[in-house]
């Protein structure tokens, strides 16, 4: 399993994002944390700005098209997207490929 991340403005923002990967099967799952406060380094100066933190469940075959799509449909100029393997379960495995074929 990958978990493929992202941060987003707001919940429309990641609930649009969450349902068309869900759509496109490029996904088994998302789950979207609200509460995140994000500082950064942007056009010269640092920056704070509150953000949901989106994940998705997906496979290595799934994450291509998962991590373009998140970079054509995201509001910012630039998404930071960063995805980890982690291990699971033989059941959720197999919920994994089933979801995302």
């Amino acid at each position: 399993m990958l978990h493929v991340t992202t941060t987003c403005p707001d919940l429309d923002c990641a609930r649009r994002l969450a349902r068309q990967a869900l759509e496109q099967r490029l996904a088994a799952c998302a789950n979207i944390t609200p509460g995140i406060v994000s500082l950064f380094h942007w056009q010269g100066r640092i920056d704070e700005e509150p953000e949901l933190q989106l994940a998705f469940k997906t496979t290595e075959a799934r994450r291509e098209a998962l991590v373009d799509l998140i970079g054509r449909l995201h509001p910012y100029d630039l998404p930071v997207i960063w995805w980890e393997a982690v291990g699971t379960t033989a059941t959720a495995t197999e919920w994994l490929q089933t979801e995302t074929r």
